[in-house]
């Protein structure tokens, strides 16, 4: 039977459904063709293995044996496939798609996610006549439609996914994107940088659910504690800014927006069809509402990172430790520029590093160029004395340290324990202290040899950045947060 229709369901009944598709028993995949490498079932095989029900559905008698090869059954009708179906993903060509809809409205299908394009985005009038035909018949037989010209759900500890690319290993970041890439690509970068998804909606034109209906539900979704979005533009301003506005109080929520430049919101419309609003309306409108605001991947890998791992400031006062005095002067205009402070210490901080620091080839008024005290990284025992003084400045609210990989790469690869004794130390740091911590730790000449080590200070859960200015951009956001959620 027909779910309820889609205009009279509940806030709470789109949530408890959108639950049921990231979270399904049976999963369903019609009109996969080999010419594509069967690549959703593909996607689907790590929920199969789990125990999950994998389905196909494809009337094309010169398919089904490489579907059955996947181990997959196949039907070749929707109504002959047993049991209930919790989410289906949509391959079909545009103009089989009204037939599919019905035929899902028709079943009973909870959610289905419609991987087709060439509707409204392109502006001609089959497009535009086919996406109003589905968008009716989806909403008039209570469908949850999720696209068309999308990716779909994931959920990585279902095995629900996007691209045969993403890692099964879930997060605690909910990403939610009008592009497809983007939203797999915020899922392979941000793995990579140790941000990694709980679930993840690419929701391409979004004709029945839209940008506030996945908010809502990862407002509530206990394994999200992050939300990142990339957003061309919304249907509702007000009902986007009202659900925004609720999930800031509850999560932190990074907004990037696509369209920004008058040549980008162009772009938008042949992308997903959205109109893009003015750019300083837009700006003004997410920051009222207490989202952090993003301009690339990197960004908000970067600001999802900074939520996840730091701790929430005070302000925006920070301490900053260079390993030089030509790093000290740059780490400080960077924060500085960013909108930071960079204070003199207590009385009480200089009376204390007067007693130890080593003052030739170095300084400590803040920023600290701390390399000959501490040995380049190799006395632990000054580092562990720098971090509690520190941490006692009631001048400081957050604590910014440059790992020099120029000088300590090699030093590095050579003898792992003496990077592992590093992180120990910062790690008790990190536990004692209620402040921001969080690392720079650049590329420099040897980017192999860094990329390995910035994976062992990713496995310990620390917010690492490649640049300082980076890191003074994520902080800074944090501190407008807080700031802004109180």
């Amino acid at each position: 039977m027909p779910a309820a229709s889609a205009t009279r369901a509940t806030p709470a009944d789109v949530i408890a459904r959108l639950d049921r598709a990231f979270n399904p028993r049976t999963v369903c995949i019609i009109g996969d063709k080999r010419a594509t490498g069967y690549m959703w079932l593909r996607n689907m095989l790590p929920f199969k293995e789990q125990g999950g029900a994998l389905v196909s559905v494809q009337i094309d008698s010169n398919e089904i044996a490489g579907i059955e090869e996947l181990g997959v059954t196949n039907y070749t009708s929707l109504a002959g496939v047993p049991g209930d179906i919790d989410y289906a993903v949509c391959a079909v060509p545009r103009q089989a798609s009204p037939r599919v809809v019905a035929d899902c409205v028709a079943r009973g299908v909870n959610a289905v996610a419609l991987f087709t394009s060439g509707f409204a985005e392109t502006d001609e009038p089959t497009g535009v006549e086919l996406q109003q035909k589905i968008t009716e018949l989806a909403r008039e037989g209570g469908l949850l439609l999720v696209g068309p010209n999308c990716m779909g759900l994931a959920n990585p500890e279902k095995g629900i996914r996007q691209s045969g690319e993403q890692p099964v290993q879930p997060g605690d970041v909910g990403v939610i994107s009008q592009s497809g890439t983007h939203a797999i690509n915020l899922g392979l970068t941000g793995s990579a940088h140790g941000v990694r998804v709980s679930k993840s909606a690419s929701i391409g034109n979004a004709v029945v659910l839209d940008v506030p209906d996945y908010l809502d539900y990862l407002v509530q979704d206990p394994g999200t504690k992050v939300i990142a979005m990339y957003v061309e533009g919304v249907k509702d301003g007000r009902r986007f800014l009202r659900s925004l506005e609720a999930a800031c109080r509850a999560k932190p929520v990074v907004v990037w927006k696509g369209g920004a430049t008058e040549a980008g919101a162009r772009a938008t419309a042949s992308h997903t069809g959205s109109l893009a609003a003015a750019q300083h309306v837009w700006q003004a409108a997410v920051r009222q509402a207490g989202a952090a605001q993003a301009d690339s991947l990197d960004d908000t890998v970067d600001a999802v990172k900074a939520f996840l791992y730091c701790k929430r400031p005070r302000g925006p006062r920070v301490a900053l430790m260079a390993m030089t005095g030509g790093q000290s002067v740059v780490i400080t205009d960077a924060f500085v520029r960013a909108g930071l402070d960079v204070p003199l210490l207590t009385a009480a901080s200089y009376e204390k590093l007067a007693s130890f620091f080593n003052i030739i080839g170095g300084s400590y008024r803040n920023p600290l160029d701390m390399g000959g005290t501490v040995g380049f990284g190799g006395s632990q025992e000054n580092l562990g004395r720098l971090l509690d003084i520190l941490d006692e400045d009631e001048n400081v609210d957050a604590i910014v340290m440059e790992m020099a990989t120029g000088f300590l790469a090699r030093r590095w690869q050579a003898d792992p324990a003496s990077l592992d004794a590093v992180l120990d130390l910062l790690a008790a740091h990190r536990q004692r202290s209620e402040k921001p911590f969080l690392i720079v730790l650049h590329p420099a000449h040897i980017e192999d040899i860094v990329a390995q080590v910035r994976r062992r200070i990713q496995d310990r859960s620390f917010a690492v950045f490649p640049s300082f200015e980076r890191a003074a951009r994520s902080l800074r956001r944090l501190v407008e947060y807080y700031g802004a959620v109180g």
